[in-house]
């Protein structure tokens, strides 16, 4: 009955290690993973949000890639380009007034692969005689220059309203 025994063990546990083998390395836990990467192109959103505070809307654009295939979609429809998407914030945003005090928020990262993410965030603008806010998705890649939005969905959430 021990020989039995033993000889079950053994092929039970290398059963396991063939099993665990085949599955590849454990994958990182969600919080661990990618942390520099995650930290990169979080340094670059807050540059992002501190250069549209400042109504620099060109260094805003620094994040982007500036490419031709860039797109912008929103609720104006799409915009192509990086030069495009320039003349889109120009025409949305013209003065200082107008973009308000920007925030991000909810931030969410998913890798996509070595060298591309998605993230996804709520933003929120704060204006002298107003505020609106909404979800965006950002898709970026990372270049030999480092991680650049390559396509940007945002979107404008309307609050609902209250019945007085």
């Amino acid at each position: 009955m021990r020989g039995f025994l033993r000889q079950f063990l053994r092929a039970g546990s290398l059963f396991c290690l063939f099993s665990v083998a085949a599955q590849g390395p454990a994958p990182a836990s969600a919080f661990g993973e990618r942390i520099a990467d995650r930290e990169a192109i979080g340094a670059i959103l807050r540059a992002q949000k501190s250069a549209w505070n400042h109504a620099a809307v060109d260094a805003f654009l620094q994040g982007y890639w500036h490419s031709p295939e860039l797109t912008f979609s929103g609720s104006s429809g799409v915009a192509r380009g990086w030069d495009g998407v320039r003349a889109r914030y120009k025409k949305s945003y013209p003065d200082r007034a107008a973009m308000g005090q920007l925030n991000f928020s909810e931030l969410e990262f998913r890798f996509l692969g070595p060298d591309a993410a998605l993230v996804l965030g709520k933003w929120h603008l704060q204006r002298e005689k107003d505020e609106l806010g909404g979800v965006f998705t950002l898709v970026w890649q990372r270049f030999p220059e480092g991680w650049k939005i390559i396509h940007d969905h945002t979107s404008a959430v309307v609050p609902p309203k209250t019945n007085p």
